[in-house]
């Protein structure tokens, strides 16, 4: 029974997300927790592969400190399911990332006329990818490169970030004349206004399932449940839709 007066304990939860959703989660976790106090939403990011990795070691030291994964792409979450760490049952792809090449708008480069051929124009000096072995937009991009043949062109000058947004980072401060990075940070309000971007076609990379789940070890599991739930609402889809997470989402 509550009280007037009383302090109200909150429905605390944290998502680990992988970093292509570091716009996209606050503003779904303003979704969900509108008008309502007690619910507060904490998140981590980083590369899906990284917080895979965390999310084990904290398995293994019996200590949870996330109750729901988002990952960038499918192959994380039914590892963590295969090892009975994360519920098979709550499994949801809400969408699929998309993978751009990004410039400021004070860039030379006339991506519209060149599309990937800008990596091989003179002025680029640096390109930043998330490191392939951190995570699935790193893989994202160096298939984007084989691609279109110019990997062993390229090589050299590519920039590793810890993450996918650490990457997008390099170029805003000018670290890197490009950056292979999601769409969903392209179209975030602080990068929208200063730099412009080239859609990689997406026959060029495997698909990015954008894939969420709850955690086995989840001191917290029915709340975390509930923003699974708000996660496959009309709002929360329209949410990933203004950041680019195309395609609709489909239980499995």
């Amino acid at each position: 029974m509550l009280f007037t007066g009383a302090l109200v304990s909150a429905q605390e939860i944290t998502v680990a997300a992988g970093a292509d959703m570091n716009f996209a989660l606050p503003a779904l976790a303003v979704g969900y927790t509108k008008g309502k106090r007690e619910l507060i939403v904490n998140s981590a990011f980083g590369a899906s592969g990284t917080l895979t990795n965390q999310i084990r070691k904290g398995a293994s030291l019996n200590d949870a400190p996330f109750d729901v994964f988002l990952s960038a792409d499918e192959q994380y979450p039914q590892q963590l399911i295969a090892e009975g760490l994360a519920s098979k049952d709550t499994l949801y792809y809400y969408g699929v990332g998309r993978l751009v090449l990004w410039v400021p708008n004070n860039s030379p480069l006339d991506l519209s006329k060149l599309g990937i051929k800008a990596l091989l124009d003179p002025s680029v000096k640096k390109i930043a990818i998330e490191d392939p072995a951190a995570g699935s937009w790193g893989r994202a991009a160096v298939a984007a490169l084989q691609h279109f043949g110019i990997y062993d062109k390229v090589a050299p000058q590519l920039a590793m970030g810890q993450n996918v947004s650490h990457a997008s980072q390099f170029v805003i401060a000018g670290n890197a004349q490009v950056g292979l990075i999601a769409l969903s940070l392209a179209l975030a309000p602080s990068m929208k206004t200063t730099g412009r971007y080239w859609m990689v076609p997406t026959d060029a990379y495997p698909t990015l399932k954008q894939t969420a789940v709850v955690l086995s070890h989840s001191k917290r599991p029915d709340q975390a449940r509930k923003f699974l739930d708000f996660l496959r609402s009309p709002e929360a889809a329209s949410v990933l839709d203004s950041y680019g997470f195309t395609a609709a989402a489909e239980k499995h």
